[in-house]
């Protein structure tokens, strides 16, 4: 009995730090891209900015950043062309991965200022919008 609690042990501390190196890896990877911005400094920056929703066309028609244009992270591969490489990329989604995700895939593409709301839309306090459409 005791040595199946010693192997759980040493299976639940990999586990951990399996995450833990995740986490990690996640952090130093965001910093090297551009990074996360508070809410103040998303507003304070995005006049100067490409502002990118990157969740779905349904969300955004329900509602959105006010000045932000959608490019779902479905189709940004095929559509990133469509962004100015030389102007800051801002990006928001529900999701921190797909985010993250997102501000990768742009820096590989050469893209070189690139950040993103921290927290998501979720969490967003400033002016929003609904489609018209």
């Amino acid at each position: 009995m005791s040595s199946f609690l010693i192997v759980l042990d040493i299976v639940l501390l990999v586990i951990l730090l399996g995450i833990g190196g995740i986490w990690a890896w996640n952090k130093i990877q965001a910093k090297s891209i551009g990074g996360e911005m508070t809410n103040k400094e998303f507003k304070e920056g995005m006049r100067k900015a490409q502002i990118i929703d990157l969740r779905e066309k349904e969300p955004f028609k329900r509602k959105h950043i006010d000045g932000a244009r959608n490019l779902p992270y479905t189709m940004l591969k095929y559509q990133y062309g469509e962004l100015r490489s030389d102007l800051p990329v801002y990006l928001y989604s529900d999701s921190n991965t797909i985010t993250l995700r997102a501000a990768r895939f742009l820096k590989k593409k050469g893209f070189v200022s690139i950040h993103w709301l921290k927290g998501g839309f979720e969490v967003w306090d400033g002016r929003t919008k609904k489609s018209k459409y």
